[in-house]
């Protein structure tokens, strides 16, 4: 079955390639009987020569036979070559698609390293399973089932032989294909582990540095490579055990026929000529042999690269995100503030992880501004985890705008929502496309409004081109804090009804904290505002709090009356040296 799902996958992928796949087949295929003609006219040489005829007709035909088929045969090559590649493209545009459309909680189990190299190299090997995979095989095929036709015309027992060596040999063969799959599915297996290992040292490229761990990490990469070799070696010992076979077979076939068909020369039963053409097609058998073995071996490879090509295509994915398609409700909605409700949400991220929501309940109204506050693993991140439905709580509801948000289309709740990771994720590209980037068609008069609101207005006279200056790999060229106002920005460009923020001034100065404190007040008036924090100094304003713990809601109130009624918000203000004198 799972072999079965492969070939399908395949054949999805090159069914929009078929005319040439047909195309590249039939010129290869006309490339080989013009291979099959040329034992036979060198046949007529030599009988013309036996016979003192002229050689000029045969040779010209010998010839004309060597140059129709090398030229047919090589524009037949192209054009297979041609559709790998188009194969290749169609499915690293699928597996791209697919994967950006993978939930998160599916995203999350995986590593990076390993789903690019599931993008790159193992797309890469399913061009040879059509261009030296099937069409090489049936075009080698066609060439053997030739050559042994002939064969038969010239001498049965002399075929008889040669075919005896050849099922003897193929036999082998057979047996060391399904070892050559399962060391080709290891070898891909072990190249996507190196990248995962090479890209967990990339992402904490200064760590290592400043960790002085540089021999270490090299060491961990260095034993990821070692496995990667010692698995491509395997699968190079066991297609060499494949390719020796036929040439052996080929060997065995040649010294057999040879001492046979001398004997029956020197009887007078066969002819010099038939010999020598009969051994020429021999000759002609070990390529057709050798395509065939390869392409068996060029099947197995693919085979293991469509399989973990498959792996992510049956993964779940999200539904189809279209915004330009809007609910009749959501453009009702317009950008009025929405509101939140938790009910007994439970949630966890495993069955085998604890439980992070157990029955969180609040309610936060339309407008204004809420923040959520707790010690560290108390849930609130999670909180906008749902929100985006990135994961699914396992029971309660939670709506949106008086909405179970398993209601809403997809498409239409992300849209309603801009959302500040606690990391400020900036892309690599300039100022202006990381700025954009969730409202593409946001005009220059907001763009200038939301630059002043977010105090990035001399950032951008500080840059050497302005909007447009790059910003480097994951904003490199930026300090923290301004990567964090970059992402704040992008987030207000997109007209939210309800703004997430997750602790959105943790790399902010005291300065800049305070004008975006001011920033967040002012965005409250129009929209709703949810704001986690551990820096309390951020959301001692905030309209109403939200005190975690432990995976619950602890308690609901103004920072006044927290202050007075609860001894956990108690606690972390005194920490923070935010209690009245």
């Amino acid at each position: 079955m799972p072999e079965t799902a492969s070939w399908r996958l395949l054949v999805t992928y090159v069914r929009p390639h078929k005319a040439a796949l047909l195309l590249g087949g039939v010129l290869s295929l006309v490339g080989s009987f013009a291979g099959l003609a040329m034992p036979l006219l060198a046949k007529t040489v030599i009988d013309a020569f036996g016979a003192n005829r002229s050689l000029l007709g045969p040779v010209l035909g010998l010839t004309a036979a060597v140059l129709v088929g090398a030229a047919v045969g090589a524009l037949g090559r192209y054009v297979l070559e041609r559709m790998g590649e188009g194969v290749v493209f169609s499915a690293r545009r699928s597996l791209v698609s697919r994967m950006l459309r993978l939930r998160v909680s599916e995203v999350d189990r995986l590593k990076p390293g390993d789903l690019l190299s599931r993008v790159t190299s193992d797309t890469t090997l399913l061009r040879a399973v059509f261009t030296e995979g099937v069409v090489e095989m049936v075009s080698a095929l066609f060439m053997l089932v030739g050559a042994v036709v002939m064969m038969v015309l010239m001498d049965g027992l002399l075929l008889l032989i040669t075919l005896g060596v050849l099922v003897l040999v193929g036999s082998l063969v057979g047996l060391v294909m399904p070892r050559i799959r399962r060391a080709s599915t290891q070898a891909q297996v072990a190249v996507g582990e190196m990248g995962a290992v090479l890209d967990r040292v990339l992402q904490a490229f200064r760590t290592v540095k400043a960790s002085g761990a540089e021999n270490r990490e090299i060491a961990t990469v260095d034993a990821a490579a070692r496995e990667a070799r010692d698995r491509g070696v395997a699968v190079a010992w066991w297609t060499s055990i494949a390719g020796i076979s036929a040439w052996v077979a080929a060997q065995l076939a040649f010294v057999a026929v040879l001492g046979v068909g001398g004997a029956r020369v020197a009887s007078g039963a066969l002819e010099v000529s038939s010999l020598i053409a009969f051994l020429l097609y021999l000759f002609y058998l070990v390529a057709p042999i050798g395509q065939l073995v390869q392409g068996f071996t060029q099947m197995q490879n693919g085979l293991a690269a469509v399989k973990r090509i498959r792996e992510i295509e049956e993964l779940p994915a999200e539904e189809i995100a279209d915004r330009s398609r809007e609910s009749d409700r959501s453009r009702e909605a317009g950008t009025a503030p929405a509101g939140v409700t938790f009910d007994g949400v439970v949630f966890r991220y495993g069955d085998d992880r604890p439980v992070v929501h157990d029955g969180v309940s609040f309610e936060i109204p339309a407008g204004g501004m809420t923040a959520l506050v707790g010690p560290s693993g108390a849930g609130k991140s999670t909180v906008f985890a749902l929100l985006e439905r990135f994961y699914e709580q396992q029971a309660g509801t939670i709506e949106v705008d008086g909405r179970d948000i398993r209601r809403w289309p997809l498409s239409d709740l992300r849209a309603a929502l801009g959302y500040v990771e606690q990391d400020a994720p900036v892309l690599d590209g300039t100022l202006r496309e990381n700025l954009v980037f969730a409202a593409p068609d946001v005009g220059e008069a907001d763009i200038r409004r939301v630059l002043s609101l977010t105090r990035l207005e001399d950032l951008v006279a500080r840059l050497p081109e302005g909007l447009e200056t790059k910003v480097g790999h994951r904003g490199v060229m930026l300090s923290g804090g301004e990567r964090q106002r970059v992402a704040i920005a992008r987030a207000l460009l997109r007209k939210p009804r309800l703004l997430l923020l997750d602790e959105a001034t943790s790399q902010l100065d005291a300065v800049n904290e305070l004008r975006l404190r001011e920033v967040i007040a002012e965005v409250a008036r129009e929209t709703t505002v949810l704001v986690i924090a551990h820096r309390l100094s951020t959301v001692t304003g905030a309209d109403r709090i939200v005190v975690m713990e432990g995976g619950g809601v602890r308690a609901v109130g103004t920072h006044g009356e927290l202050l007075a009624d609860d001894d956990l918000y108690r606690e972390l203000a005194a920490t923070q040296l935010l209690l009245p004198g």
